[in-house]
């Protein structure tokens, strides 16, 4: 808690603060953190397996093997989302598993399994995108001002 909000608080609420305080459970950062790295990792070895199978086997290229092997990653998300095992590995691995496609296909099932008592149309199409929502603005926004700068650069003879 930050200076300006502890000297707002009346000396009982500062009091039960510092009590909260003691006893909070310590988080194991470092844990945390291997976890995170060992789940992230394996999460990407089984991106780049998939892709190598489009290569291998459909014999894609390796830039043409992308969009399959994200399709398979969000179909592989979903369907864990969907049975409740994605919640159980992002319960251990925390961060690990906020690799973009597949923390953003998880979050997208998530809100549609939860909204689906609502009716397809109004509780899942319309509360699909409210946490994505945003994300995909975003990503849309900054790809835009990304694509101006490097216009401008190319204008200037920069790049």
């Amino acid at each position: 808690m930050s200076i300006k909000k502890k000297k707002k608080l009346s000396p009982t609420q500062q009091e039960y603060q510092q009590f909260a305080q003691e006893r909070e459970p310590k988080r194991p950062i470092l844990l945390n953190c291997v976890k995170a790295f060992f789940v992230g990792g394996f999460i990407c070895i089984l991106g780049q397996a998939i892709q190598l199978f489009f290569v291998k086997y459909f014999h894609f290229s390796q830039e043409s093997a992308g969009n399959p092997t994200v399709a398979v990653i969000i179909i592989i998300t979903v369907l864990l989302t969907g049975l409740g095992v994605f919640d159980h590995i992002a319960q251990f691995a925390g961060a690990g598993t906020v690799i973009p496609i597949t923390g953003f296909a998880n979050t997208i099932a998530s809100a549609s399994i939860e909204h689906r008592s609502e009716g397809y149309v109004l509780g899942v199409g319309g509360n699909m995108f409210k946490l994505a929502g945003p994300v995909i603005v975003f990503g849309v926004f900054s790809a835009f001002l990304v694509s101006l700068v490097v216009i401008s650069l190319r204008a200037l003879g920069v790049m």
